[in-house]
């Protein structure tokens, strides 16, 4: 559940985005992550439509999935007739999906100086199936090593909030990751924190518990601080 949009919120995008960060978001990988809830999804279709009105041309891809392959993958993994699926297979088929996007989409894209924007990337493997499910985090890295090879984001934004807030945003129709329960999903947050406290550098954290326009300036902000 998003906030409500005011009848301004519906008219043509005017671009938030600097001509500074345009330039600077050329060629760049940039990462949407954040718990369930965390209202990712809207913040990022803002920051897309935002993006083509600065005149950039972002590549905009999700996960899992993005790939003709990768759809598969993803409806395996958050059907819920899946639920007897192990925690390892889970890991490695979102690394499969991951490593058909990389190669087919994303290298390419960033090779023709396109701007990628993912919808996730191993910031939620390490969250959910490492910190949330336990998986250590070696494992998840060398999978990902495997998968992604030296292709890795330049910025991952984490869009942060907590569990309780989170919860009154999901969906009723819940699939099989959102629908694990209260603590699992503060272990996630857990896990997101993690990455942001281990390297400040490649992560921005975005208070997501503001109301959209809120943390969509935030998320601008933040973006104008880190990478120009």
């Amino acid at each position: 559940m998003s906030p409500t949009r005011s009848p301004s919120d519906d008219a043509a995008p005017q671009s938030a985005i600097s001509p500074a960060l345009a330039r600077a978001l050329r060629s760049k990988f940039v990462v949407f992550d954040g718990p369930d809830g965390s209202g990712k999804s809207t913040q990022l279709r803002r920051f897309l439509e935002a993006a083509r009105a600065a005149g950039l041309d972002p590549c905009e891809v999700r996960e899992p999935g993005g790939t003709q392959i990768g759809e598969k993958i993803r409806a395996a993994l958050l059907d819920h007739l899946e639920e007897d699926m192990t925690l390892r297979c889970e890991m490695l088929l979102y690394m499969a999906s991951r490593a058909q996007l990389v190669e087919q989409t994303i290298r390419p894209a960033l090779a023709a100086n396109r701007l990628v924007v993912a919808d996730r990337f191993v910031s939620s493997t390490l969250a959910y199936q490492g910190s949330a499910g336990g998986l250590p985090e070696r494992e998840i890295r060398a999978a990902a090593n495997i998968a992604c090879g030296h292709t890795t984001p330049d910025l991952v934004v984490i869009f942060d909030v907590d569990e309780d807030t989170a919860a009154t945003r999901l969906n009723p129709l819940l699939d099989r990751m959102e629908s694990k329960g209260r603590e699992y999903h503060k272990r996630v947050r857990q896990g997101y924190l993690k990455q942001i406290e281990g390297d400040p550098k490649h992560h921005l954290r975005v208070d997501a518990s503001k109301g959209e326009d809120v943390v969509f300036a935030a998320l601008i902000g933040g973006l104008s601080t880190q990478l120009t």
